[in-house]
C-alpha cells in the first residue's frame, strides 16, 4: 500500500505530454530532482529527501542561435551514464543537452526540417541512455538519433541513425547493464504502435520488430528481457524482447495511457493514464515455465486529474511521483 506524502510545488503547470516527468535520485547528497515540461520551459525542482528543502530552476528552449519564434518543448529526461549524468530536452526545433543541474548547456542538435514532408509537424521526442555511452533520441520522422557521449566535455557526436520506424517516435527505453545476452537492451516505440528491440553497441542491431495493431504506443519500458508497452486504448502489453512474442495483455486503464515506469530491482511497473488512475503492478517470470506474469498491487485515484507523468523515486519502487495536466504540483506517494 502507498500513501500520499507532501507534494512539490512547481513554478508552472505540467503540459499534457507523454511521460512528462523525470526523476533523478542523488543519494550521496540526500536529494531527489524532478522535472516537468510546460510550453517553452521545463521546471526543475531539487527536493531534500527529508521533504524540508526545495530549490527551483526553469530552463527555456534555447535554439542554438537567434530563434524567430519560441519553440515548444516536448520532453525532458535525465540520462544516467556510468561517467556522467546529462539533462536532455527535446523540442520542435532540436535537442539540447545540459549538465545534470541544468547550469550549462553542453550540446545542441538542430532537427533537419528537409527530412519531413511539407506540412508535417517537426519535433524530437523519446529519450534514453543506452549501452554505457550513448543517448538515443527519437524524431517525428521516425528516425532514432544515437549520440556518442564522451566521459566529459562537449565533443558529442551523432554516431548512428536508426531507420526502422515509419511514424513519429513516442518513447524510447533502455535496460542498463542488466539485459541477458540476445534479449536486447533498447526498445523504441512509435505513433502507429510499432516497437523495435535493439542491441546497443558500436553498431546498433535490430533484434525484433513488433508490428502495430491500430493503436498508439505512448510509453514503453524494458526489464529482464520483457518489453512493457502502454497504449492509447488503455492496455498494457508484455512482450518477449528477443522474439517479440506477446506474453500478457491487461486492460489496465479506461483511457489513454500517458506514462509507464519500472523499478529495476523489484520488477514493479507503474502506469498512469487520462482516467485519473495510477496503478502499480508486479512483473515476474515463473521459474518453472519461464512465463511472464503480472500481478496488480495498488491503485491510486488522483482525483479530477489527467495523469501525464508517473515515475518511481527509487530502484525498489517504494515511492513514486505523479504529474497531471494543468497541475502546478507534483504528487508524491510512499509505501506504508
Amino acid at each position: 500500500m502507498y500513501r500520499k506524502e507532501k507534494s512539490i510545488q512547481l513554478k508552472s503547470s505540467s503540459a499534457a505530454l507523454y511521460n512528462n516527468l523525470s526523476v533523478l535520485r542523488l543519494p550521496s547528497r540526500q536529494l531527489a530532482c524532478f522535472s516537468a515540461v510546460h510550453g517553452p520551459s521545463v521546471n526543475v525542482v531539487s527536493a531534500a529527501t527529508d521533504g524540508l528543502g526545495f530549490s527551483h530552476r526553469q530552463l527555456q528552449a534555447k535554439e542554438g542561435g537567434m530563434a524567430v519564434s519560441t519553440s515548444i518543448l516536448t520532453q525532458a529526461a535525465w540520462c544516467v551514464l556510468p561517467s556522467r549524468v546529462l539533462l536532455v530536452l527535446t523540442s520542435q526545433k532540436g535537442i539540447q543537452m545540459y549538465e545534470s543541474d541544468g547550469s550549462i548547456m553542453v550540446y545542441w542538435h538542430a532537427l533537419d526540417v528537409t527530412e519531413h514532408p511539407p506540412g508535417q509537424a517537426v519535433f524530437a521526442r523519446g529519450i534514453a541512455a543506452a549501452g554505457g555511452r550513448f543517448i538515443c533520441v527519437g524524431t517525428s520522422s521516425g528516425l532514432v538519433l544515437v549520440f556518442d557521449i564522451p566521459p566529459k566535455g562537449t565533443n558529442i557526436t551523432v554516431s548512428e541513425v536508426l531507420e526502422q520506424h515509419r511514424d513519429a517516435i513516442t518513447d524510447i527505453a533502455a535496460e542498463l547493464g542488466q539485459a541477458q545476452d540476445g534479449t536486447g537492451d533498447l526498445v523504441t516505440a512509435d505513433d502507429a504502435g510499432a516497437l523495435c528491440v535493439w542491441s546497443a553497441g558500436e553498431e546498433f542491431t535490430l533484434l525484433s520488430k513488433i508490428p502495430a495493431f491500430g493503436c498508439t504506443c505512448s510509453s514503453v519500458k524494458l526489464w529482464n528481457g520483457v518489453v512493457a508497452a502502454g497504449y492509447g486504448n488503455g492496455q498494457i502489453r508484455l512482450y518477449e524482447a528477443a522474439t517479440g512474442l506477446l506474453r500478457a495483455e491487461v486492460n489496465a486503464h479506461a483511457r489513454w495511457i500517458y506514462a509507464l515506469d519500472l523499478a529495476p530491482e523489484t520488477g514493479k511497473l507503474l502506469s498512469g493514464a487520462e482516467d485519473s488512475f495510477v496503478h502499480v503492478w508486479k512483473l515476474s517470470r515463473n521459474p518453472d515455465t519461464d512465463d511472464v506474469e503480472i500481478e496488480h498491487c495498488h491503485a491510486e485515484c488522483v482525483t479530477d486529474t489527467q495523469v501525464c507523468g508517473a515515475r518511481f523515486c527509487d530502484p525498489e519502487g517504494n515511492s513514486f511521483a505523479v504529474t497531471g495536466y494543468d497541475l502546478s504540483e507534483i504528487f508524491r506517494y510512499g509505501r506504508v
